[in-house]
């Protein structure tokens, strides 16, 4: 009973691995993100902006992770990555359960609950947008190995460089992969139109 089940699990863990990798095509040379480990756990303890609930890696416990850090006020990779994302999950149908989209910002400051909250909306309506103190965001940035960094700007106002990432999280595993492959509704792979 155990091979079969694992037998029908492996379509499935190979098509979230394949979804999740979105961005690799997307980074800026200058600002380059380092993967986890596989084996690494990946920790973080962050607030969702629509309730104030406490959620950590331990939340969806037994889903695949779609996380993805970015910020509201980017002008095009972040919301072209969340599309695909929503596309994906779209294209996904009822597969799409096992896996939980979190949007994390790297920018608190601008990105209040209530930005955050009404942005993803706007996405899919399973994607979920989380914050933090600065020290929070940026301890979770370091476990996933994420790159941003903030620019202070001559007018009084700021900037942030990030090198978009997303990760997937093997729910049963513990470990950690990012993918370059990119997906979305018109790029599915042949297997996930079975």
């Amino acid at each position: 009973m155990t091979t079969r089940r694992g037998v029908r699990e492996w379509p499935l863990a190979a098509i979230v691995l394949f979804m999740l990798g979105i961005l690799a095509s997307a980074q800026p040379a200058a600002a380059q993100n380092t993967s986890p480990s596989e084996g690494t756990s990946v920790r973080f303890a962050l607030t969702a902006a629509s309730n104030g609930a406490a959620i950590t890696e331990q939340t969806y416990r037994g889903k695949w992770l779609a996380v993805y850090f970015g910020y509201t006020s980017c002008p095009d990779v972040c919301p072209t990555t969340l599309l695909d994302i929503a596309q994906a999950l779209d294209a996904l149908g009822p597969r799409a359960g096992a896996v939980q989209p979190l949007f994390i910002t790297v920018d608190p400051k601008r990105d209040t609950p209530a930005v955050l909250t009404e942005y993803v909306k706007s996405f899919h309506p399973r994607l979920i947008a989380l914050t933090g103190t600065p020290a929070q965001l940026a301890a979770t940035a370091r476990s996933f190995h994420v790159f941003h960094e903030r620019h202070d700007n001559d007018d009084g106002g700021y900037s942030i460089d990030t090198a978009p990432s997303s990760i997937s999280s093997i729910p049963t595993a513990g470990w950690h992969r990012r993918s370059p492959a990119k997906v979305g509704a018109n790029r599915l792979p042949p297997c996930w139109r079975r």
